[in-house]
């Protein structure tokens, strides 16, 4: 048997705090910090919508991307994305560090292909 906390109380706790089924994502060249903060935002500050499936096993999913992010004309390097309740104003919901930063030049689209969010460990 493994310890850990029970999948219905995380399941529970990762619905209601990501209540709504679309969170708004946003791209950032370092760390966003505890707020979400903007100084880190990328110069492409359009939040793009990605649906939630519902919480199961300790995890919740994105389920699809509503569209992809086109660089405006700067070089910057992608590394952290922050997640929120809006597409602009709304609430920080949490932020993450991309699996491996990416660079991104004037012109470049930048797809989201895989978001999860999970807590560990969950007893069995």
């Amino acid at each position: 048997m493994t310890v850990g906390l029970a999948a219905a109380a995380v399941n529970g706790w990762l619905d209601g705090t990501f209540a709504t089924a679309t969170q708004y994502v946003k791209l950032h060249t370092a760390d966003p910090g505890s707020a979400g903060a903007t100084a880190a935002a990328v110069g492409s500050t359009v939040r793009v919508n990605a649906t939630m499936g519902a919480a199961a096993a300790g995890a919740k999913a994105m389920t699809s991307m509503g569209s992809t992010w086109t660089n405006g004309g700067t070089s910057e390097t992608l590394s952290h994305l922050s997640l929120w309740t809006a597409s602009t104003a709304g609430t920080f919901n949490g932020s993450a560090a991309l699996t491996s930063p990416q660079a991104w030049v004037s012109t470049n689209t930048f797809t989201l292909s895989s978001l999860s969010i999970a807590i560990t460990p969950i007893a069995a």
